[in-house]
């Protein structure tokens, strides 16, 4: 049987992580906007006709890595 107080814990450490989590993002507003207007503008490049000669295929790579790359950026700053 788990004691009450461990289950106390184990919820007020979950909870901890979770108000930790958000406001790592909300200290980083620079970031989070970026990375919602490379979002946007991945699915305005999806939704693109596809007869670019390749150049839409490249910025939607350039767009991923872009992502990745600032979604790294938060990551590492956390």
């Amino acid at each position: 049987m788990i004691s009450p107080s461990l289950k106390i814990a184990a919820a007020s450490l979950s909870v901890g992580i979770v108000i930790g989590a958000c406001a790592a993002g909300a200290n980083q507003p620079n970031m989070q906007a970026a990375l919602g207007s490379l979002q946007a503008a991945r699915a305005e490049l999806v939704r693109a006709t596809a007869n670019k000669g390749g150049h839409r295929d490249r910025a939607i790579q350039f767009v991923d890595n872009a992502i990745a790359e600032t979604r790294a950026g938060i990551a590492y700053a956390d």
